[in-house]
């Protein structure tokens, strides 16, 4: 059973933690001394350590193994820094051992090795790029991964809602298009909007592009007698059933794996369609209007 709360509490840092900016746009090696860093430095007594701490000493490490220059700076070098948990819009400034997922195109088996040794708060490094896809865009594309090179990829989302639910999802950061909680939590809030501006009725809604769940679970949760979910993505249902049951959710659904164009459905009230950023849904559009009395595009 998650302990979400702890892990919200977790995120905090307490009076004793002193925060370190450094300069995002200058090179590394002229802000610090490299010989000062190791996994205790400007470590708090409660466990935690400034950011921006915890990021240079990683850049360090990949000036010091070749993967990036010796000018290298904390803005345009440092790999992608993903929390394992994230709440809301809350972004910690101090952060704990084990709790940091690091993305680069250019990391090696070498480097991540040494992160996972020598940066406690590091938990996986993968290997790719965030403009790469992640997952499947269509019936004629492969599925897209990032590379776990070390560690574990599980990543929390806590999402609050105006329903005064908080919607929680879990997933593999290696298998899943880089989505924060505060992203989604804004298409809830969009969603629902819609939902409380149109006099939707809460009937049978379509969540077309399901993915992790997020919009369908909060239709169940607005109050919709039924969902039904679907994604082409095989890994993205076995995320679903996993989180239709973090979340409570028994029954009042159907899931299907087919891309949407294929999806068979005689009528709904509502389709809801959240595709990947930037492709072209014309035909997607065009079908859910055939099959739905409503459609919103999140």
């Amino acid at each position: 059973m998650l302990d979400i709360e702890d892990r919200m509490d977790s995120l905090n840092e307490c009076e004793n933690c002193r925060d370190v900016q450094i300069k995002k746009f200058s090179p590394l090696k002229d802000l610090i001394n490299f010989d000062d860093y190791d996994g205790e430095y400007m470590r708090c007594q409660c466990g935690k350590r400034p950011l921006d701490i915890v990021m240079s000493h990683i850049l360090k490490i990949m000036i010091e193994t070749g993967i990036v220059g010796e000018k290298a700076t904390l803005r345009r070098n440092s790999p992608v820094p993903l929390s394992d948990f994230y709440f809301s819009s809350l972004n910690p400034q101090f952060i704990q051992k084990n709790t940091l997922i690091l993305l680069h195109p250019d990391f090696t088996p070498e480097v991540a090795a040494k992160l996972m040794d020598e940066v406690p708060e590091v938990k996986c490094v993968l290997k790719g790029s965030p403009q790469n896809v992640v997952g499947q865009l269509n019936r004629d594309s492969d599925i897209g991964h990032f590379e776990i090179l070390e560690g574990d990829d599980t990543q929390i989302n806590v999402m609050r809602t105006l329903l005064d639910e908080k919607i929680i999802l879990v997933k593999n950061q290696s298998r899943h298009h880089i989505e924060v909680a505060m992203t989604t939590e804004e298409k809830l809030l969009r969603l629902h909007n819609y939902l409380d501006n149109n006099g939707i009725k809460k009937g049978t809604a379509i969540d077309g592009m399901c993915g992790l769940g997020a919009l369908g679970i909060y239709m169940l949760k607005y109050g919709f007698e039924k969902v039904i979910f679907n994604d082409i993505n095989p890994e993205m249902i076995d995320a679903l059933k996993n989180n239709l049951e973090i979340n409570g959710i028994g029954d009042g659904f159907e899931i299907h794996n087919q891309a949407f164009e294929d999806l068979s459905v005689e009528h709904a009230d509502l389709c809801v369609i959240d595709a990947f950023p930037g492709q072209d849904i014309s035909d997607i559009q065009e079908k859910a209007e055939k099959i739905a009395d409503n459609v919103v595009i999140i």
